[in-house]
């Protein structure tokens, strides 16, 4: 038979030791997953370890809009309002508004965030880590919530807006969003870049025109523009990797009359 040498051997070299399967969890299931475009997906699904601030903070801001469908509504309008960035809130407890404004979303609907979550904040983690991540989403809430307020304020003094501006309802994650959205912009190839931003600018165009809200047309340009202006910052950090710590190997300590000895006290 071909391949056999006389006396039944088989031909070529003799086969080694099987090695242990080292490739990735879940076996050969996994493997046969993570080709072509099904491992492009699986290394962009958000997942506790990639992103814990992303899948965190979409956890209480789902339970906060859960309670304020099931709880009492007058008890729901009175959290919201202690909680709102308006610009009598603003004036008398700003740490607070600023803090609790971004864990309500605007209205009942909570789905619509969780996409704006996966497609800017989530991304945005994988490639600057947790800590800058949030950094950029709370530079975007406190600066678009601040220079909104403050044009709504500005306007009432001088007798545009009527006094009662100063404590409309201004809650939700949004700035955050846009922020993300503007800052992962600045990590994209040009393409990308270019797609973020113009959909950035046709959403907030058509919020601009199809909505009479000062607070929007201020807040959502603004929060796009912190993202921009935090572009160097972030550029020094993408990618960035913890440096190896190097094995320490052992001093060879001479001994008289030999050769040296290892020490390894």
């Amino acid at each position: 038979m071909a391949g056999l040498r006389r006396g039944g051997a088989p031909a070529g070299p003799r086969p080694g030791p099987r090695q242990p399967w080292a490739g990735p969890p879940y076996g050969m299931l996994r493997f046969g997953l993570r080709t072509g475009v099904a491992e492009w997906l699986l290394a962009r699904v958000p997942t506790p370890r990639r992103n814990p601030f992303a899948l965190g903070y979409l956890a209480v801001v789902g339970a906060t809009t859960t309670f304020a469908k099931l709880a009492d509504p007058d008890l729901v309008l009175r959290l919201q309002e202690a909680s709102s960035s308006d610009g009598h809130n603003l004036l008398h407890h700003p740490l607070r508004a600023l803090l609790l404004s971004g864990f309500w979303v605007a209205g009942e609907v909570w789905m619509p965030y969780l996409w704006g979550f996966a497609f800017t904040v989530a991304p945005l983690e994988r490639r600057v880590g947790s800590r800058r991540a949030a950094a950029v989403f709370a530079i975007g809430h406190v600066t678009a919530t601040l220079l909104s307020q403050a044009v709504v304020i500005a306007a009432v003094e001088t007798g545009h807006l009527e006094a009662a501006a100063m404590d409309y309802l201004d809650i939700g994650v949004s700035y955050g969003v846009l922020v993300s959205l503007g800052a992962l912009a600045g990590l994209l190839p040009w393409r990308g870049r270019l797609l973020a931003l113009g959909s950035a600018a046709v959403l907030i165009a058509e919020q601009i025109i199809t909505e009479d809200d000062l607070v929007t047309a201020v807040g959502h340009p603004a929060a796009v523009l912190t993202g921009v202006a935090l572009w160097r910052w972030l550029r020094r950090g993408a990618g960035r990797r913890p440096r190896p710590l190097r094995a320490e190997v052992p001093e060879a300590a001479p001994v008289s009359g030999g050769a040296p000895v290892l020490d390894v006290r």
